[in-house]
């Protein structure tokens, strides 16, 4: 970035720095807040969840979720002027939630109402969803790796020019911890996850047990965040275009 610092401030070539991470971040912040809203439903009340509505749901964010995080992954590095490491932080990690969600998508769409009917609805969940625990776990490695690397690199500071979370362009340890923080949260409930599948399947209810708890609320509160931190950055990304053009 030091090479890009002029006599006037900071100029930015965006015609070779393709972003959009503000769209991502909102689509992973309500894919979180779905995936718990949805669970919090079915351990409550079965019979109220619509199978097609939350695959629709699913599949819109999965495709966001898949073909942003595909294209991010597969151009290498997708900014020419920017920072490689992205690719693999927002890129890899949309990839991977997103083809989730869009299968949950398809699940649901195909298999949802026959859950809902079945004699026990929780094993039929725990049959249909335990083999993909293992790539969420590992997912949920990646998360909490890339949270260190936040921290002992510093990354995810914005420039002085980018309205608000600019004010800290001084401070680049405020916006590390808090990024960092979020994506250690979020990988901390990808690691439970498949434990989570299996103790609920043998009966143990949702606010009574731990692991489904600390799940539930860490990716509640980090939907939430990642979603309004979303819709925050088109105001504050379209400054920083606007800033250094």
């Amino acid at each position: 970035m030091t090479k890009m610092v002029l006599a006037e401030g900071l100029k930015i070539d965006w015609a070779t720095m393709p972003t959009y991470n503000t769209i991502m971040a909102v689509a992973v912040g309500a894919g979180l807040i779905g995936l718990v809203w949805l669970a919090r439903d079915f351990l409550k009340d079965p019979s109220s969840i619509s199978p097609s509505g939350w695959a629709l749901n699913f599949g819109v964010l999965g495709t966001i979720l898949t073909l942003t995080g595909a294209h991010m992954t597969l151009t290498w590095p997708l900014a020419a002027g920017g920072f490689p490491f992205d690719n693999i932080i927002f890129g890899e990690t949309s990839l991977g939630f997103g083809l989730l969600l869009l299968f949950a998508a398809f699940g649901l769409w195909r298999r949802g109402d026959a859950i809902l009917a079945a004699e026990n609805p929780r094993e039929a969940v725990k049959a249909l969803v335990k083999p993909i625990g293992v790539f969420v776990f590992g997912l949920g490695l990646g998360l909490i790796a890339i949270a260190v690397a936040g921290i002992k690199y510093q990354l995810f500071a914005a420039p002085a020019e980018e309205p608000i979370s600019g004010a800290f362009a001084d401070y680049p340890m405020v916006e590390a911890t808090f990024m960092s923080g979020l994506i250690a949260l979020v990988g901390v409930g990808a690691v439970l996850f498949p434990f989570v599948i299996d103790r609920l399947s043998r009966g143990v209810r949702a606010g009574r047990d731990w692991v489904a708890s600390i799940t539930g609320w860490v990716w509640g509160i980090t939907g939430v965040a990642f979603l309004l931190f979303g819709a925050m950055n088109f105001f504050t990304h379209i400054g920083l275009i606007v800033n250094t053009m």
